[in-house]
């Protein structure tokens, strides 16, 4: 992902020191995602990565997005995915995290100076186990996490059931 990525500088997260990788969208990309009157203005990535490990501590995602009303009125939103990772282990050779915390802030804004909304939602997890190459498991299939409600289901024949391929515990908080 970060292959085509600039070095910026240093920052220091969380008591480990990082250099800044910073990823933009170019114009063709950006005009071919855009989509009648939702216009997006601007895609950027960075990426945190600890000197000593070379792992990813923190991702930064953040969007800004113009739409044109059929009135005239123009409305902008800009949506920033802010992820912290954490606590490391080896999954079949590769590094993966293993908990985080991630906070995803929306904010509305538009030509009239009152009319601007912010929420912000906040989640903490935890990945308790991973596994790849899961046996009868397709390219195609997603095992979802276990505190998801599925309303429909299949019965496979219990060889090709795969146990969880990953078990997530959710602590999720919307504010305002």
């Amino acid at each position: 992902m970060f292959a085509n990525a600039r070095c910026i500088g240093e920052k220091n997260i969380n008591g480990e020191d990082c250099f800044i990788l910073k990823l933009c969208a170019d114009p063709r990309t950006l005009k071919a995602r855009s989509e009648g009157p939702a216009e997006i203005i601007r895609h950027v990535l960075f990426g945190y990565f600890s000197q000593k490990t070379g792992l990813l501590v923190q991702m930064e995602d953040s969007h800004l997005t113009r739409v044109q009303s059929t009135g005239g009125d123009t409305v902008y939103w800009e949506t920033t995915i802010n992820t912290f990772l954490e606590d490391y282990h080896p999954v079949e050779g590769i590094m993966i995290a293993h908990s985080g915390h991630t906070v995803v802030t929306l904010f509305r804004f538009g030509e009239v100076a009152m009319n601007h909304t912010k929420t912000k939602m906040e989640e903490t997890w935890t990945i308790e186990e991973v596994a790849f190459n899961i046996p009868g498991l397709s390219v195609d299939c997603f095992i979802p996490p276990s505190d998801l409600s599925i309303t429909e289901t299949l019965e496979f024949p219990q060889d090709e059931r795969g146990e969880s391929a990953i078990r997530l515990r959710r602590s999720a908080e919307r504010r305002h």
